[in-house]
């Protein structure tokens, strides 16, 4: 009797360990597997970076219907782990990019870079914009009723006032809200001030990623353009890809980050900016650039993020002459689950050739499309300042869901 009882709690202690280790096996993968798949329509899915999991219904034995919208993952198609959305889509052939394009932005509405007081004629100091409840960061949209488009604009609004209340339509974020500023007369300058800087346009360079072949748009960048002052993304108003010549590729070293360094040519452009999104910048060539590029690019498939894999790939990029070439790199994590959907992947560059050209990833090299199996599945997005041959990139999928948008 007794020994019945021992084998009766060694039974026991062992399947609760057993129920443990599944528990814990569960939650490891549900931290680590997506919320949401793409898939094409009637094709099996797996996860590549995870072989053991597969898509289950309730008969694990079955591959789940793809004309559901939500499906299980489960570990060796018998513990179910996680519950995840399903879409359908044909993944688009792109055209892959490479190529530096040099960025020009005109902002919708002014953006506030900076406030600094006014010295009156009673000698005292004051801003006005801050007594109107204006920060750094916020987006001036329109004066008296008038849009504005430049800071040329707003400075001559303040300028004619003489003094007179100027009503202020503001953008914070996500909300909007109306104010009114009263100029002060400046005693050093002459004229009335807001006490507040503005910038109106932002230029620079980046990299295109693709572009869809049916419709000639375009995405680059891999994240947000933002302003260098207040950190906050660029409104677009209006904006031109144009072409240019790389001149040098300052290195990138350990603590300094590097820089590709080139002119914009002159009278010419690829086409228009129209999207400046968490996800990069988008727009449409025009019929010139896109016959041009469609003739010496190269065409691949996107690859949706359960494709993706750690191990090795390629970048497609320009350091020097006009034309990507490509170099190896080694894909070292991928996180399904990062709330910054510009970091789903941490990169190493591994080519010679690159570290020799470069020190590694270098600023203008956003957006330089990533390869692995023949297709294209994410662009290089940051670079570790401590460490130039590694980076961040995002899912070519991010993009992808945001070039029509």
């Amino acid at each position: 009797m007794r020994i019945r009882k021992i084998m009766s709690k060694a039974a026991a202690s062992l399947l609760f360990a057993a129920l443990a280790g599944l528990f814990t096996t569960a939650h490891y993968y549900s931290q680590r597997l997506p919320d949401v798949l793409t898939a094409e329509v009637n094709a099996e899915v797996h996860i590549a970076e995870y072989p053991e999991i597969s898509l289950c219904s309730g008969d694990t034995d079955e591959i789940f219907p793809m004309d559901a919208d939500r499906a299980t993952l489960s570990l060796f198609g018998a513990i179910p782990v996680k519950n995840v959305q399903l879409k359908q889509a044909e993944a688009p052939t792109l055209i892959v990019g490479g190529r530096p394009f040099g960025i020009k932005l005109l902002m919708e509405g002014v953006m506030v870079t900076g406030l600094g007081d006014v010295e009156a004629d009673s000698g005292t100091s004051v801003c006005p914009a801050a007594e109107a409840g204006i920060e750094t960061g916020d987006i001036v949209r329109s004066a008296n009723g008038t849009v504005l488009t430049s800071n040329l604009q707003l400075q001559a609004l303040i300028t004619k006032s003489g003094g007179s209340p100027i009503r202020l339509s503001v953008q914070r974020d996500d909300s909007s809200f109306e104010t009114v500023m009263k100029p002060v007369f400046s005693e050093q300058s002459g004229q009335w001030k807001g006490g507040m800087w503005v910038r109106d346009s932002i230029a620079g360079i980046g990299t295109m990623t693709f572009i869809d072949k049916g419709t000639g748009r375009f995405a680059g960048l891999g994240h947000p353009i933002c302003d260098s002052d207040t950190g906050g993304i660029v409104p677009l108003h209006s904006g031109e890809a144009v072409p240019i010549d790389i001149t040098d590729a300052k290195r990138g070293e350990k603590g300094i980050p590097g820089e590709l360094r080139g002119r914009f040519a002159a009278g010419s452009s690829f086409g228009t900016l129209d999207s400046n999104s968490g996800c990069g910048i988008f727009g449409a060539l025009n019929e010139e650039s896109f016959a041009e590029i469609s003739a010496e690019s190269r065409e691949f498939k996107l690859g949706y993020r359960q494709d993706i894999t750690t191990g090795e790939a390629e970048v497609w990029t320009t350091v020097n002459g006009d034309k990507p070439q490509n170099y190896a790199i080694n894909i070292e994590k991928i996180d399904y689950t990062s709330e910054d959907s510009t970091r789903n992947m941490m990169i190493r560059i591994t080519d010679e050739r690159l570290i020799e050209a470069s020190g590694g990833i270098i600023q203008g090299m956003s957006g330089s499309p990533i390869i692995q199996n023949n297709k294209i599945i994410g662009a290089v997005t940051h670079v570790f300042v401590a460490d130039p041959t590694c980076g961040y990139a995002i899912f070519a999928e991010n993009m992808a869901d945001c070039i029509n948008k």
